[in-house]
């Protein structure tokens, strides 16, 4: 659990740090938008420099990125899994009783795994250790303003994904909490097969839900005994102001993405 990226903001100083967060939800889109521009060997390398070059300009140390893969090795390697057995191609890597694996299926399933590692450390130096909570959901409540025309509630929703983000952090010791206390009332929860160790999950999710609604129910009264009312009328103590640095930022996104399209063209290699 300690390896969710998710609400956890690394303190630096750093031009990503400086940026304004508006600017970096936007980065992140077209980011993941230019992972799935890469089709061949260049632009796949490309990808993987450009996040290597992300995690220098972040100043964040790699092991703390690193630790956000973990949580998804299974679903990495099932991925990967599923592109180097199922893969066709021309040509034949090697074949064992009914299994053949193509050269077209390694190509396929290194891609796959650049390809996600590459939006996993791009969503996370942007979205999560460059930003704070707070910075996060007054960007996406700017960039949701226009919808207020349509009566759609702006602040409200980023009012809950700030509250949502900011409590992560706390369920997750709430968790561990708990599980210190059932393992010293003898629960074991590391032994026996898969149904045993779902059932022995039940003594930790009760409790959990339990405080969950209780603290839910206590941030609601502070809330009111604030006077909170939602977004009308409300100001910010922090205005957001968009500097040359961010519009650099932007501009060398979209030449990035229209680079990564230029090396799909030269054909180098296998193409997916």
């Amino acid at each position: 659990m300690k390896n969710i990226a998710f609400g956890q903001y690394y303190p630096a100083r750093s031009p990503l740090h400086a940026m304004d967060a508006r600017v970096k939800v936007i980065l992140s889109i077209l980011y993941i938008v230019a992972a799935f521009l890469c089709k061949n060997v260049l632009s796949f390398g490309a990808l993987l420099l450009s996040a290597l070059f992300l995690l220098v300009l972040s100043r964040i140390p790699p092991r703390i990125v690193l630790r956000a893969l973990r949580p998804l090795f299974f679903i990495m390697l099932f991925t990967a899994a599923l592109n180097l057995f199922f893969a066709t191609g021309s040509t034949v890597l090697f074949s064992f009783w009914r299994i053949t694996v193509y050269v077209e299926g390694l190509y396929s399933a290194v891609f796959m795994l650049v390809r996600i590692i590459v939006l996993i450390f791009g969503t996370s130096i942007f979205l999560t250790y460059t930003t704070t909570p707070i910075a996060l959901t007054d960007a996406i409540e700017s960039l949701l303003s226009p919808l207020r025309i349509f009566k759609i509630p702006v602040h409200e929703f980023a009012m809950m994904m700030s509250i949502a983000l900011r409590f992560i952090p706390t369920l997750m010791e709430e968790t561990n909490k708990i599980m210190n206390a059932q393992k010293a009332r003898g629960v074991d929860f590391s032994s026996g097969g898969l149904l045993k160790r779902a059932k022995a999950l039940v003594p930790i999710l009760i409790p959990l839900i339990v405080s969950s609604f209780r603290r839910a129910d206590e941030l609601a009264m502070a809330m009111e005994c604030r006077c909170y009312r939602g977004g009308k009328g409300r100001t910010k103590m922090t205005v957001p102001h968009l500097h040359l640095g961010d519009f650099v930022a932007l501009a060398l996104m979209v030449a990035f993405g229209a680079g990564l399209i230029y090396l799909n063209h030269l054909g180098y290699g296998y193409t997916m």
